[in-house]
Parts: C-alpha cells; structure tokens; sequence
C-alpha cells in the first residue's frame, strides 16, 4: 500500500437574501448585532477561515449567491476566496434539487453555475457540487454535457451499496458521457460535524480517526483516500472554534510528527488516476446527503420532518407557476425566437444577473435586428425567468415549517417573478398563485399560505394582492 491521503471539502453556501425589488438584504433581527445572517456567518466563519490561509489547503465550493454577496458585502475576503480557489468546485446556481427540476432548469442551473465560477475564478471548473449532493442520472449526464469531470457524493448514494469511499468510481452515463464520482467517509465527515470532543485535538483526530479509517476497509488498495465532507459553515459558525481545529489538521506546524497520509485535493485525485481506470459504478436516483428518504423532504411528507404537509402543495404551486410564465414567455417571444433560442438566451443571462455585461448590451447582442422596445420587452422576461428558476432554491423546503424566513424568502422570488409576466402580458399569474397557496398551512401557526405571502411581502414593504 502506497502513500494514504486525506482531502477535506467545504460546501460553503448561502441563501439568497436579496429583496427582489431592491437588490438590497433587509435586516434581520435574529441575527443581531448584525445586520443581517450573512454578515453574522462572514464574521464567524468565512473571514476567519480565510485569514488564518486555511483554503489553499481545502477542496470548496463557493454558492454563487454567497459569493454575490461577499463580493460587494467584503471584498478581501472574496478575493481571498478566489485567490486560494486553485482546488474550488463549481456548484449548481440557486441551490435547486436538480432531481426535482424539469430538464431545461437543471440544464440552466447548471449553466449559470459554471458560468458563474468562470467569471469568479478566471477558469473552468472541473468539479461541481451538487445542492444536497442530490443527484440522479439524468443530473449527471447533464454534467457530463456541460464538460464537468467530477462530483461528490454520500456512500449510501452507491447503487446496490458497496462503494469503499477510500477510491474514487466512475460512472457509465451512456452516450460516450461519464463522471468520476468520489464518496465521502460518512464517519469522518459526522464526527467532523457533530462531535466536539473528537474535533478538540486535530492531531489525535488525525491519528485516531482518520489513519484508522485509512488503513481499515475491506481490503487493501493503493493510495487509500478519505474525504471530510461537511458544510463549511460548521467551521466557526455552527461550531465555535471549529476553524481552529480544520486550520490545525490541513496544515499541521512543521515539527508535527508524520501522520502517515498527505493533505491532496480532489481535482488531483480524480484527474490522474495512479493505477489505472477508476473502477466503475452505478449510483442510487434521486438520493441525497441529507434526507434519509431520496429526495421527499423537498417534495413531499418526508418523516424527518414532524408535519411536511405544506411542502407538496407548496413545490405544486410554484410548478403551476414556473409552467405558467413559460408559456407566456415562449408565446410572447415564439414568433422572433426558436424554443432553443430561448433557452439559450435564459441560459446566457447569467452575465447580466452577474454583472458582467449590461442588459442593453446583452440585448443588442442577442437580438441586433429588434427594436429597443422588444428589447426591454425581451429583458423583463428574462428577469422573470430569473426569479422563478430562485423560487426553487431549496432551503424553502428544507425545514419543518413555511412560516421560517427561508420559505418566505422563496414566496418573494415567487412573487416578484409573477408581477413581471402579469405587468408585461396583462397576465394573473399572482392570482392564481396566491389561491394555490392557501390549500396548506403552517404546523405552527395555523396561518395558511396565503397569509405567509402576504407576510413575506410585508417584510419587504411590498403590498400583498387584492
């Protein structure tokens, strides 16, 4: 048995909390004596991580809408992202489970993932990061078209089980597509995450759990691998003092005593297979790491949740109203645009909701021959396709009740995507979404859906409908 190696990924990720109409974050009393939670979780983990020089030594994800954010919120500290990101991960726009999305928006979602670490990092990602590691074949093949290498996943996500998460796997996507898949140490990473007296000493974790771990299995192989998966918000955030303990075991002083496995990213792992092909797998469909039910906890009544009545409706009415403004969209631009135009054109916008070109000047290039009245026209669709692709970022289900802040927050992006088609088309596109949300309500609350979006559009200082 050769050299062992650990790698170590952080999925560093927040919600949008964007007002939809302002562009600005309202403040957030829960999260006094800051602002608002970003700049809670900035002060707490994101800085602090990246100015002890901690990431050149991590495999990470950056969520396109926190690295937004950071990047207007606390310049050095994005930067210091994108200077030690040489190891970084792409990950899926709005943080949708892509599973549960129709096959043009993970196809967007995608898209504008990789598009966004382009614009970020100056280069082409070679991994992404799927939200909740939820995947199916579909999802992958999707990758595999947009030229992504590699994903991570949870062990139980292997086909059939059997998967030693100490090599990384291929998977056969038909149609000459594949991926290298690499499987977490589901051990490592929850003691990692939920045991404080095993992350006091980095280096007895080193010695005790991780050199174990990577001289265990069920047979011997070359270069056994590990790999630490956790939220990187556990590192400070979650857990205080936790950016100590990851500083400590990615980079040990130099005196530290050898612990018998090298610190390695996974891009280098996966890119050159040492002995050989990976060996090839299946995955589970429509699985993830964090619902013991596949996928149901953002779709359905999931029994991790006490009462997940509200979540089916609520994916139903935003269903309805994703399906709806499509139609009007394809209607209103099917006689100057292709249905591949159009998506194309959806999948491009990613540079102006990025900032990387102005809309007029996005518009001019798509559409030379149009008026600068279609072109508005043409823009303020897009716009509405921004915030009902947002409306499906998965936090809004994630909890146990749509009363939270998350949920709300998707209702606003839900809101602001039908006032734009209603406005442009004479459309009642809100209508009929405010009555497909009042058939479920808040297990703590009583209030109905319907009363939670006028809630949410409250917070904002946006009138509810008539």
């Amino acid at each position: 048995m050769t050299r062992a190696r650990l790698a170590v990924h952080a999925h560093f990720y927040q919600p949008s909390r964007l007002d939809p109409w302002t562009g600005r974050v309202p403040v957030e009393p829960s999260a006094a004596p800051f602002h608002d939670w970003n700049e809670r979780v900035n002060a707490e983990c994101y800085k602090p991580n990246a100015d002890r020089g901690t990431l050149p030594r991590l495999s990470f994800d950056l969520g396109p809408t926190l690295a937004s954010w950071l990047a207007d919120a606390d310049p050095v500290t994005h930067q210091r992202f994108v200077a030690d990101g040489a190891s970084a991960m792409a990950q899926a726009y709005h943080h949708t489970i892509l599973p549960l999305a129709s096959a043009a928006d993970r196809r967007t979602e995608i898209a504008w993932g990789i598009r966004d670490f382009e614009l970020r990092f100056g280069r082409r990602p070679a991994g992404l990061w799927l939200p909740e590691t939820a995947v199916d074949t579909a999802t992958l093949r999707e990758l595999a078209r947009q030229g992504i290498g590699y994903t991570i996943l949870a062990p139980w996500q292997a086909a059939l089980g059997g998967a030693d998460s100490r090599r990384p796997y291929q998977v056969d996507l038909g149609g000459d597509h594949e991926i290298v898949v690499v499987f977490f140490d589901s051990g490592l990473s929850a003691s990692a995450s939920f045991e404080p007296e095993a992350t006091a000493d980095a280096d007895r974790f080193a010695r005790e759990r991780i050199a174990t771990r990577l001289l265990g299995g069920p047979d011997p192989i070359d270069e056994p691998l590990a790999v630490i998966a956790t939220d990187g918000e556990l590192y400070g955030h979650h857990q205080q003092f936790r950016d100590l303990f990851l500083q400590r075991l990615v980079a040990p002083d130099p005196g530290t005593a050898d612990r018998g496995f090298d610190i390695v990213t996974l891009e280098s792992v996966v890119a050159t297979p040492a002995h050989g092909p990976h060996q090839p797998i299946r995955i589970a469909d429509r699985t993830s790491w964090s619902c013991h039910h596949g996928v149901a906890r953002w779709g359905g009544e999931c029994a991790d949740a006490d009462d997940g009545r509200w979540k089916a409706p609520l994916r139903a009415a935003f269903e309805r109203l994703a399906g709806a403004i499509d139609v009007v969209v394809e209607t209103a631009l099917g006689a100057a645009l292709t249905r591949d135009d159009l998506q194309s054109a959806r999948d491009g916008y990613v540079d102006v909701v990025a900032g990387a070109k102005p809309a007029e000047a996005f518009a001019a290039e798509r559409w030379p021959a149009a008026d600068a009245a279609t072109r508005i026209h043409l823009l303020e669709l897009l716009e509405a396709e921004r915030w009902r692709l947002a409306m499906f970022a998965s936090d809004g289900w994630f909890w146990d009740d749509p009363i939270r802040p998350e949920t709300r927050q998707v209702m606003r992006a839900a809101a602001r995507a039908a006032r734009i088609v209603d406005g442009v088309a004479g459309t009642r596109l809100e209508r009929r979404l405010v009555e497909d949300l009042a058939v479920f309500s808040s297990p703590s609350r009583g209030l109905d859906g319907a009363a939670i979006y006028a809630l949410a559009l409250d917070d904002v200082g946006q009138p509810a409908p008539a």
